[in-house]
């Protein structure tokens, strides 16, 4: 039996030099741009498009929707194979009928409400990342620097990986003050100008950076501090 089980993870070399060629197509390019053959073939880890291509042929409706005995006994696929297509079945079925999620953080408010219970109360300086999607919709939130009490060293290449690797359009910028003065000093308006240049190179826009306090919150885009952008650059978060 354990023989068995071993054996349905085997591939052979050759098989697995193709195998790993669609994986990286599918990291360079995204899963759009393969077949569902191929598809099939990296969920069931298998190099044999043949064969995925006749898993396919009925249509990935109908291999997703496969009882557990239908998927062994007229599919031929091993228990670990059948687990596979009945979990991805499973996680189609639940992003059919879940519902957006994600918080949109419309105004320098929102964003302040969503950030204080993550911020306020911190005994050092946060810097986070915020990485929006063209409807202001939260695709992902990185903590990218972690300093002293009353200063955070920031690289401004890990600031602006975040929103590359999520394929953010807009970028907001936070970071606690422990002393409670929410009032944004000179270096970070600095720190401020000098990423939303280098998101320029990268076509991410910086919509606002928010400096949070036990006494408040500032928004630089509110404040003025971000003027010198083209007209419309930052009209996609609305100023109070």
């Amino acid at each position: 039996m354990e023989g068995d089980w071993l054996n349905e993870e085997t591939v052979t070399a050759p098989q697995r030099k193709g195998l790993e060629e669609v994986k990286r197509r599918l990291l360079r390019l995204g899963a759009s741009a393969l077949s569902g053959t191929e598809l099939v073939a990296l969920l069931l880890n298998s190099d044999e498009l043949q064969r995925a291509a006749v898993m396919v042929d009925g249509g990935l409706r109908a291999l997703l929707q496969e009882s557990p005995e239908a998927l062994v006994e007229h599919r031929q696929l091993t228990p670990t194979e059948s687990a596979r297509v009945l979990a991805a079945g499973e996680l189609a079925r639940r992003l059919h009928l879940s519902t957006d999620e994600r918080p949109r953080l419309q105004t320098p408010q929102a964003i302040y409400e969503w950030a204080k219970k993550r911020l306020i109360g911190a005994r050092r300086e946060e810097f986070h990342v915020l990485c929006l999607n063209s409807r202001n919709g939260l695709l992902r939130h990185v903590r990218v620097a972690e300093g002293s009490v009353d200063q955070c060293h920031v690289d401004p290449r890990e600031a602006l990986a975040p929103a590359v690797a999520s394929r953010a359009t807009g970028i907001v910028l936070l970071h606690n003050h422990p002393s409670g003065d929410p009032e944004p000093s000179v270096q970070d308006v600095a720190l401020t100008r000098q990423l939303r240049d280098g998101g320029r190179l990268l076509c991410v826009r910086l919509l606002d950076h928010l400096v949070i306090g036990e006494r408040g919150y500032v928004s630089m885009l509110a404040r003025g501090l971000l003027k010198g952008d083209e007209p419309g650059y930052l009209s996609r978060l609305q100023s109070p």
